[in-house]
């Protein structure tokens, strides 16, 4: 009889406990969307930006605010907004936007420093983005390109410093980071620090160069122009296409000097990367399959690990977007006057520093995805001691596997407005007005997008800057 009853409440405990957990483990699995990254709302965004319809982007954008960014995402926000304003010659608005995503990078930096290795096993996409490093230096840029186009040079020599200052402080602070992990108790292999690819813009000292010519002080110029003859010496993976020929932007002239900036191509994208985690005693070999076959790529030690566990988890990777722009050309009334030579690749320095931390992402995913896979799998022998297993074991456990994959995916969000490439151009010509417009021609010649600028008054002994996109 005794044997009846415990049969009869074990059948109940199952009856009613084994589908109140997969109810509860559904609804789970739907919350993990919010550690999912999202792309395809910006489809009607990117589309008004590639015809150069900046004002409709913009207002776009701020319309579908709520929907396309989360509370987490303000720095995306602020920064793909204060690019578009940038690019709509919103100078104003686009400095407040580029300041307000400033300053939550630098609070969330802040934050994150004090958590140190405490939020090494939080899952990326579900914490506050808070920018890439090109983000962050490149913001300053253009507000300097802000300041400049409004002739408030005082201003923009700020912002140049900004993001001299913060090249100058990437190799200490993933230093900080390198040794904050190896500290950690979940630290099963050393980070190395690495060496810093990128510590001088030369697109900025260039809009320094001009700024400082404009006021006569050709001294301060021609240490802007000695720091872009070092980008090319001392970045190489930055710098790997020609330098462009600026022999004669310091010679003293009379005549009115016009010059070009520009910005072409689209800004990089993150995609994800599946690898699966198979352990073994003390170790755990990291592999990337290819649909057919694995690859082992990493292993391991990892004391006290058992054997026989199978886990999937995916990482992050960036992809240059590129241009289709071939050659750029500056027309006069009509006349081409000069083609413009590229400065700087913008996607360059994104791909660059963004590996910088690639290996603490990569680590920390290990991490996370075993320690959450453990933790699924004793639960998952406590419910089969429950229920028995079985049928309702098996369903559990794909339902209990899903979700703890699900809650692993790649963190892919980036900022979408940077451009590619950066190009310049200038013209030593008599003083007055003139028709300008920017052509821009594909790879094979043709001519793909003309930016007519309309009249134009050029003067001497004057910043004569204008800018021209095409971010196709």
């Amino acid at each position: 009889m005794r044997n009846c009853e415990y049969s009869f409440h074990r059948r109940l405990r199952r009856n009613i406990f084994v589908p109140l957990i997969i109810s509860l483990l559904a609804v789970f699995a739907r919350g993990c969307t919010s550690v999912q990254t999202q792309k395809a709302q910006f489809v009607d965004v990117d589309k008004q930006v590639s015809s150069q319809n900046f004002s409709a982007a913009i207002n776009s954008l701020e319309k579908s605010k709520t929907i396309n960014y989360s509370k987490k995402d303000r720095v995306l926000y602020y920064l793909d907004l204060g690019m578009l304003c940038h690019y709509k010659g919103a100078y104003v608005g686009s400095n407040q936007a580029l300041t307000f995503a400033e300053n939550a990078i630098d609070e969330l930096y802040t934050k994150s420093i004090s958590k140190g290795a405490a939020s090494l096993l939080l899952n990326d996409n579900a914490l506050d983005y808070s920018g890439e490093d090109y983000e962050n230096i490149y913001l300053n840029i253009f507000k300097a390109l802000n300041y400049a186009n409004v002739k408030q040079f005082d201003e923009a020599f700020v912002e140049i410093r900004r993001a001299d200052n913060k090249l100058s402080q990437l190799e200490d602070k993933y230093r900080k980071i390198a040794d904050n992990f190896n500290q950690s108790d979940d630290a099963k292999k050393k980070l190395q620090a690495q060496k810093m690819p990128f510590t001088n813009s030369a697109l900025a000292r260039y809009i320094s160069l001009l700024m400082y010519r404009s006021e006569g002080k050709y001294d301060d110029a021609q240490i802007d122009a000695r720091k872009i003859d070092d980008a090319w010496v001392a970045e190489p993976s930055i710098y790997d296409f020609p330098q462009p020929k600026l022999e004669g932007c310091l010679e003293r002239s009379t005549k009115a000097r016009l010059d070009i900036i520009s910005f072409v191509g689209k800004s990089p994208e993150l995609f994800a990367r599946v690898l699966t985690i198979h352990t073994f005693q003390d170790a755990v070999a990291i592999y990337q399959s290819d649909g057919k076959n694995e690859k082992q790529l990493d292993i391991i030690s990892w004391k006290d690990m058992k054997d026989g566990y199978h886990f999937k988890f995916s990482l992050p990777y960036i992809e240059k977007k590129g241009t289709i722009v071939g050659r750029i050309a500056v027309d006069l009334n009509g006349s081409e006057v000069a083609s413009l030579q590229l400065i700087e690749c913008i996607e360059n320095a994104a791909y660059e520093t963004y590996k910088l931390h690639e290996g603490i992402t990569y680590l920390k995913t290990i991490a996370r995805t075993i320690v959450k896979g453990i933790a699924n799998e004793k639960a998952n022998e406590e419910l089969d001691k429950e229920t028995g297993g079985g049928m309702w074991g098996k369903l559990t456990r794909a339902v209990t596997g899903a979700v703890v994959d699900a809650s692993e995916n790649a963190d892919l969000r980036l900022s979408r407005y940077f451009p590619a490439n950066a190009l310049v151009g200038e013209c030593v010509i008599n003083p007055g007005t003139y028709h300008l417009v920017v052509r821009y021609y594909s790879v094979d010649g043709r001519l793909i997008h003309s930016d007519d600028k309309g009249l134009i008054l050029v003067a001497a002994n004057s910043l004569n800057l204008y800018e021209s996109f095409f971010l196709n």
